[in-house]
């Protein structure tokens, strides 16, 4: 299945509202395991949200590096 998936890092310096955004297409079968590549560290918390129009929605906490992955159908 082909998706449009954009991964945002959230900035943890203070006062700093700014994130990194990246945008790319991929072509995967399985989100869980594609995602599981930005999930590394000592510490993980990955947790997984399918919302009502079929976007799938990744939210990661990576050793306090927050992020967040979006993959939606194209």
């Amino acid at each position: 299945m082909l998706y449009e998936m954009v991964r945002e890092i959230y900035n943890q310096c203070a006062n700093n509202q700014m994130r990194d955004v990246f945008i790319e297409e991929v072509e995967t079968d399985n989100t869980d395991e594609y995602v599981r590549r930005f999930c590394t560290g000592a510490s993980v918390c990955c947790e997984k949200e399918v919302m009502k129009d079929g976007t799938i929605v990744y939210h990661i906490d990576a050793d306090g590096l927050v992020s967040c992955v979006t993959f939606t159908e194209s």
